[in-house]
């Protein structure tokens, strides 16, 4: 039996979107489902007990970084990556590709792997998708993602033909290395850039290989958001139905809206971490930069209609003061607001499904948070 397995729960009526459950050897994730980001073991600024208990049901981990530092090989020896960071429930770990493919004159992509230069310390490794799955098979997740190479954008229609032809014969390597299928469960990656024809080339070559799940890779890459709605439009009507649909790396309200809308059940995506570094806030009221002079003497909370920890107890003139002299608590009161704010709304979105009104929930909310 597979570690990872999906049941639908309800379909909406006017819409794709559907509120499901994935099981998983680390508990049940209810679904359309926002997953924080763990880069190197840790959701920045943040104690994964704060993780859990603001509703988080799963956390993703980041193959490259954990390979790096402090090494598979620690990890697996702590126990895995679940008793190593202190954290229950469920983890999805990447393949390592996107970053590899990020580092430019730094890798060389070959059929055998990526060759690459550490961003560490410069030294040589080679990621290849047996590698990436000797990794996440140490690391323990629940869910690992195939290596896959992410197509730039733009890119010429023949790179990205014979790229996602490669990230088909990478996931078949990578399914024949994985064994290990009761414990954790390998999700295959759609590619194909902004080409719907090549789209359903890639979607049926996975698919054949019946996996557990399946994710929309290559999308929220630097193409317009229009775009990616466009090709996104039809990609989940080339994945089987019984199966999890993940859309990797994207994370705004409005993008979760969309994606929920077209039938995604899972998202992922650094940007309510990394904003609230930098001292930004979604709100139900729009975003708020904590920069701005106007709330030196701004004695009310970040969200008026949060019930988060930030938003009980401190207000924008307290959190302006903590930015402004560079405090670590700015960091760490601005992620826990986000996070609760980006969990909550899928929440909201959820029980919107199971009452057949998402449509007026997605109305609700952008009349009230504004332009994105």
């Amino acid at each position: 039996m597979a570690a990872v397995t999906y049941e639908l729960i309800k379909k909406d009526s006017r819409t794709k979107a559907r509120r499901g459950r994935v099981n998983t050897p680390h508990g049940p994730i209810e679904t359309p489902v926002f997953m924080p980001v763990g880069t190197a073991g840790t959701v920045k600024a943040m104690k994964p007990e704060e993780v859990r208990d603001m509703g988080a049901q799963i956390i993703l981990g980041n193959t490259y970084h954990l390979y790096l530092r402090p090494g598979h090989e620690v990890v697996k020896a702590a126990g895995g990556l679940h008793k190593f960071m202190n954290w229950e429930r469920a983890i999805l770990t990447d393949s390592g590709g996107f970053q590899v493919f990020s580092l430019g004159a730094m890798r060389k992509i070959s059929e055998e792997g990526v060759e690459f230069r550490s961003h560490i310390d410069g030294s040589k490794h080679m990621l290849s998708p047996e590698k990436s799955m000797e990794i996440q098979n140490a690391l323990g997740s629940d869910i690992m993602m195939a290596f896959d190479e992410c197509a730039p954008y733009p890119a010429d229609r023949n790179y990205v033909k014979n790229s996602l032809e490669r990230t088909t014969r990478w996931l078949k390597r990578c399914k024949e290395y994985h064994k290990n299928t009761e414990q954790q469960s390998l999700f295959g990656i759609m590619q194909g850039g902004m080409y719907k024809d090549l789209r359903k080339q890639s979607a049926e070559e996975i698919v054949e290989l019946d996996l557990p799940g399946y994710a929309i890779g290559g999308l929220s890459v630097g193409e317009p958001k229009e775009i990616m709605y466009e090709v996104m439009d039809d990609c989940v009507d080339y994945l089987p139905a019984d199966k999890p649909r993940y859309l990797m790396g994207v994370g705004s309200p409005d993008c979760l809206f969309e994606g929920v809308e077209r039938g995604i059940d899972m998202f992922d995506c650094v940007l309510p971490t990394r904003i609230a570094r930098h001292g930004m806030a979604m709100t139900s009221q729009g975003r708020v930069n904590i920069k701005n002079a106007k709330y030196e003497r701004d004695f009310t909370p970040l969200d008026p209609n949060c019930d988060c920890y930030t938003c009980r107890n401190y207000s924008k003139a307290y959190l302006r003061h903590l930015f402004k002299s560079d405090e670590i608590l700015s960091s760490m009161l601005m992620t826990t607001h986000n996070l609760h704010f980006l969990v909550n709304t899928m929440a909201g979105i959820r029980k919107a499904i199971e009452e057949d009104r998402f449509l007026e929930y997605k109305k609700e909310f952008y009349d009230s948070y504004g332009r994105f």
